[in-house]
C-alpha cells in the first residue's frame, strides 16, 4: 500500500480540488491510501471527496508561509500517517509539503505549479525555487506552467513533469432540460447564446469586463445575441453595474454559482474566456466536451488547449474589438460553429479526460515509489508495505 498525503489550500470549486476529487474517485484503493490536508473546505467537491472514503483534514489558514502553529499541525499528521509520498499544490500546499516533507523525511516529495505566474515577483520566484530544491518531481499542469518551471525558475527539465489537467466527462443533458432553461431565460430559437463560466473574484485575471464590453459591440450592431455568465464573487456587482451602464441588461443574464454547469453549457452556442493569464483553463476543456466553439485569449495554458482556426479563435488579451470580431464571426456562421465544436470535442476526449489525468498521476506515484523505495531501500520498503 502506497500512502499519499496531498496538501492544498481551500477546497472550494476550483481546478485543483476537481483534480483531487478525480484522484479520490479513480485511484485504486487497494494500491493507494490517500489523505488530503487543506486549510478550509466547503461545497460539493469537499463533500464528494469525503463520500469516496478519503479523509479531508482542515487545519485553518496560514498567516504567513512560516506559520509555525500550522506547520506543527502538518508534522503531527505526517507522524501519524507516515506517508511514502507528500504532494503539495497551490502556494500554501507547496510550502507545507516542501518544508514539512523535508523536515519529517517523507521519502518522496512532489510539488505542483498550478498557475501561470506572469505577475509573480522576483522574491516569489526565488522562494518557489528554494521550495523545489527538496522535491523529487515538480508537476506543471500545462505547457505554460512547465515552461515557467524550466525557463524562469531554471529547474532541471528532468525534474519537471508535465501532467495536463483532466475533467470528468460532463453529464448528458436532455433536450427537455435545455428547452426548459431557454424558456426560463427567454431565449428565442433565433438567438445565439454566448456563455462563460468562472469565478468573479478578480477581474484583473478573468476579465469578464472585457467580454461584456465586446458583447456590447455585438448588441449595438443589432445582432440577435445573448450573454450568460455563470459564476459568483465580489466582482459580480461591478459587472452588473457595467451591464446597466452599457444599457444591455435585457441581453445579459447572470446565473450565479451553479453546481451543475452542464445544463448551462447545453444552451450555449459559443464559449468565451478572455483571461489575462491562466495556467490551464479547465472550463475550456469542459466547453469542448460540449462541442462548443471557443473564443479565448492567447495566454498561458489556453493557447495550447484552443487550436486557432481549428477549435476556436485565439485573440490577444485586453483586445476588446478583436474579441467582438471573433464572436461576431461565430454568431453568424452555424457551420463554422459545428466544425470547431466537433474538432474540439475530439481533442478533449483524447487529451483532457479525468481517467487520463489519474493514470498519469498513478504512473508518477508508482514510478517514484519503485525508484526511491523498492529499488534503493528494499528492506525498508518491505517493512513499510507490511505495516
Amino acid at each position: 500500500m502506497i500512502r499519499v498525503l496531498n496538501i492544498i489550500e481551500t477546497i472550494g470549486s476550483g481546478g485543483v480540488e476537481r483534480r483531487r476529487l478525480s484522484m479520490a474517485k479513480l485511484l485504486d484503493k487497494s494500491t493507494f491510501e490517500l489523505k488530503i490536508i487543506c486549510t478550509n473546505s466547503y461545497g460539493a467537491f469537499a463533500d464528494e471527496i469525503r463520500k469516496c472514503g478519503i479523509e479531508v483534514i482542515e487545519i485553518g489558514s496560514l498567516t504567513n508561509f512560516l506559520d509555525v502553529k500550522q506547520h506543527l499541525k502538518v508534522q503531527k499528521i505526517i507522524a501519524d500517517f507516515r506517508p511514502h509520498i507528500i504532494h503539495g499544490a497551490i502556494f500554501e500546499g507547496v510550502t507545507m509539503a516542501a518544508i514539512n516533507g523535508f523536515w519529517k523525511r517523507v521519502p518522496i516529495i512532489i510539488l505542483e505549479e498550478t498557475s501561470d505566474p506572469q505577475t509573480r515577483s522576483w522574491k516569489g520566484n526565488v522562494l518557489m525555487k528554494v521550495l523545489t530544491l527538496s522535491a523529487h518531481k515538480v508537476i506543471g499542469v500545462s505547457p505554460a506552467a512547465a515552461n515557467y518551471l524550466i525557463n524562469t525558475l531554471k529547474i532541471n527539465k528532468n525534474k519537471v513533469e508535465l501532467i495536463t489537467n483532466g475533467i470528468a466527462t460532463p453529464r448528458k443533458v436532455t433536450h427537455d432540460e435545455t428547452v426548459a432553461l431557454k424558456k426560463q431565460l427567454t431565449i428565442s430559437e433565433h438567438e445565439i447564446v454566448i456563455g462563460s463560466v468562472g469565478r468573479m473574484t478578480d477581474d484583473a485575471n478573468k476579465r469578464f469586463s472585457d467580454l461584456i464590453n465586446a458583447f456590447a459591440i455585438l448588441v449595438k450592431k443589432q445582432l440577435p445575441v445573448k450573454l450568460i455568465l455563470v459564476g459568483d464573487g465580489v466582482e459580480k456587482k461591478k459587472y452588473i453595474q457595467q451591464v446597466e451602464d452599457l444599457g444591455i441588461q435585457k441581453q445579459v443574464f447572470f446565473a450565479g454559482y451553479q453546481a451543475d454547469t452542464s445544463l448551462y453549457y447545453s444552451v450555449f452556442d459559443v464559449f468565451s474566456l478572455v483571461s489575462s493569464h491562466e495556467s490551464f483553463g479547465l472550463v475550456l476543456a469542459e466547453a469542448m466536451f460540449h462541442k462548443l466553439p471557443i473564443v479565448a485569449t492567447k495566454v498561458g495554458g489556453m493557447k495550447y488547449i484552443v487550436d486557432d482556426n481549428e477549435t476556436g479563435f485565439l485573440v490577444e488579451k485586453y483586445e476588446v474589438q478583436s474579441i467582438a470580431s471573433k464572436l461576431e464571426i461565430l454568431s453568424q456562421n452555424k457551420q463554422l460553429r459545428q466544425e470547431f465544436g466537433q474538432k474540439g470535442f475530439h481533442k478533449a476526449t483524447q487529451n483532457y479526460t479525468e481517467a487520463r489525468y489519474v493514470d498519469n498521476i498513478k504512473g508518477l506515484y508508482s514510478s517514484l515509489f519503485n525508484r526511491h523505495l523498492r529499488t534503493e531501500q528494499p528492506d525498508k520498503t518491505k517493512k513499510i508495505t507490511q505495516q
